[in-house]
């Protein structure tokens, strides 16, 4: 049956967002709702979609807005602030990934080539996925957090470097080889000095007036992400490639959070087209063969990739549970490995079987990993035991009964920014801390006056063995997860500890919960926050409310300037 286009797209539209619905409820990540749509309306299924026309094109700006957002928001900082532990365990589990599933390939009958496209498509984890997973969990500020984001961000920067490598010697081969190299070079070298004088002379000046209009600002972020793709694409890179350097240039300016976050909406809308596009290209020729492929890659994926996670982390120090934690993470492949996929298709290095055996992959770990995450604090119950007794490195690293710290007033779990500050104050204020934290390079690098600090974890009940309880007037936890301070306050009073208890909650549920526990005192830094931030708004308006209408000028002399966009 034929449908006009327009006809086409609403029903389309109509059955993704059914299935979306049930996605919804099942916990699982619109991904996978919309590539299996693409099969049900692709040529396997109804016939509604081929691999060519609207959704086609809709599918590529799709593609070209994520990278653009990608570069948007790339942050290096990040990877600074979460240490070594970012690039090593991000590098170490790309590395890993691709030798061993290029092997696995290789035993399964693959061509070199093939083989190669499958590894390096096993390597990459979504970030948009895991991002979203762990703020619902609100794990983002945890340490297993954010290492996770900081190698997701390592492992986004590979793929570019990929793709770029790949659509520049994708080419077709040119008699002198050196030439067809340096032409490459060349041609990459003029693309990056490009967008670094556009970053330099050009884009400062022009966005200061094009901000002026939020509609404006959205309209020219999509036009210039497509306008360059397109020129990389002519010079023979991809356009994800142009897409993504595009990003990268408006990353340092003042306003790619506001373009960043209305672009957000447009780009989830047009990688459904993507996705739909990706389901209609499936090939079930050779089902059998490929379910078996399909589901020795998944488990690789979900077990190896999780597993190397824990093992890097572990040689570098850290809780056989924050590996574990952040090892569920890399535990699919990511939308980046479906784009790569289709790039090495557009350029005639792999089939569309091979395309197809990497999203049934792709949907397989998409799957299974979204679960593991979901339910990872239960799962570690289970086998985190048996983790720890084959993997811990970290013995040795807490304090000792035979040496204690001397004159301890207050024991503090936590050295995050709450609990940082509250070191600080404690500690100038003259007592006498020991802090305790899981993060080694938070531990080592602690110079604060009268605190000295230890690596422990607030779950660890035999680790209360070694501290000065009969000592410490309090216990603080400033870690806000609800489970953590019911653990240490179950420890506590098992060693019969007489002092006071303050531990952190974030919720008014948390803070009953914790209430209801027996805790002493419950802190809970936002609600002190907003108390304090309206107790200063009250005080202030008051104080312009009694100046009289004659304080308006002095006002405005002292606010700062402010440039054309509204911002100080």
């Amino acid at each position: 049956m034929e449908l006009h286009a327009f006809s086409l797209i609403a029903a389309v539209l109509a059955i993704a967002a059914v299935v979306a619905l049930l996605a919804v409820r099942l916990k699982q990540p619109l991904i996978v709702a919309f590539i299996g749509v693409g099969i049900f309306v692709g040529p396997v299924g109804l016939g509604w979609v081929t691999a060519e026309g609207t959704v086609e094109l809709l599918a590529h700006l799709g593609i070209a807005i994520l990278l653009f957002l990608v570069g948007l928001k790339l942050d290096l900082h990040l990877i600074r602030t979460t240490g070594p532990i970012a690039l090593a365990t991000g590098l170490g589990q790309v590395v890993f990934t691709s030798v061993v599933g290029y092997f696995i390939a290789i035993a399964l009958g693959m061509d070199t080539v093939t083989a190669i496209y499958v590894a390096v498509a096993l390597t990459f984890s979504s970030t948009i996925i895991i991002v979203k997973l762990l703020s619902d969990k609100r794990e983002l500020e945890q340490l297993h957090g954010r290492i996770a984001v900081g190698f997701l961000i390592v492992q986004d920067i590979v793929v570019v470097l990929v793709m770029i490598g790949l659509t520049a010697f994708g080419q077709e081969a040119t008699d002198n080889i050196a030439l067809g190299v340096g032409e490459v070079l060349l041609k990459g070298l003029g693309l990056l000095a490009g967008i670094a004088a556009l970053m330099k002379w050009v884009i400062p000046h022009l966005i200061r007036y094009i901000a002026q209009s939020q509609e404006l600002l959205v309209l020219f972020g999509v036009a210039y992400a497509v306008a360059v793709a397109a020129f990389s694409d002519w010079l023979g890179f991809s356009s994800e490639v142009g897409a993504f350097l595009a990003g990268v240039s408006l990353a340092s300016t003042p306003y790619r959070d506001a373009l960043g976050a209305r672009l957000v909406s447009l780009r989830d809308f047009l990688l459904l087209f993507f996705f739909l596009a990706l389901g209609a290209q499936l090939e079930f020729t050779d089902a059998a063969a490929q379910l078996t492929a399909a589901v020795i890659f998944s488990l690789f994926v979900l077990i190896g990739n999780p597993l190397i996670v824990v093992i890097i982390m572990s040689l570098m120090r850290y809780p056989v549970r924050v590996g574990f934690l952040a090892g569920l993470t890399v535990a699919q492949i990511s939308e980046f490995s479906l784009i790569l996929a289709a790039l090495g298709l557009s350029l005639g290095h792999i089939s569309n079987a091979t395309v197809s055996l990497i999203t049934v992959v792709g949907l397989i770990t998409i799957g299974g990993s979204t679960y593991l995450i979901l339910y990872s604090h239960q799962i570690y119950a289970k086998i985190g035991p048996w983790l720890e007794r084959i993997f811990d490195r970290t013995q040795g690293r807490t304090v000792s009964l035979s040496d204690p710290p001397q004159d301890t007033d207050v024991i503090l779990y936590g050295l995050g920014r709450f609990g940082g500050h509250v070191a600080d104050r404690l500690g100038q204020s003259g007592w006498k801390v020991l802090a305790v934290d899981f993060d080694p390079h938070k531990v080592d690098k602690n110079d604060r006056t009268n605190v000295s600090a230890v690596f422990g974890s607030a779950e660890d009940v035999h680790f209360l063995e070694t501290l000065p309880l009969s000592r410490a007037r309090y216990v603080v936890s400033t870690v806000p997860v609800l489970d953590t301070n019911k653990a240490l306050l179950h420890g506590l009073r098992h060693h019969d500890y007489r002092g006071c208890v303050a531990l952190t909650a974030h919720t008014m549920h948390d803070a009953y919960e914790l209430q209801r526990s027996g805790a002493d005192i419950v802190l809970e830094p936002f609600a002190f926050a907003a108390t304090t931030a309206a107790n200063s708004l009250a005080e202030m308006i008051s104080e312009l409310e009694a100046g009289g209408p004659g304080n308006d000028e002095d006002l405005d002399r002292d606010r700062p300037e402010e440039d054309e966009s509204g911002t100080s």
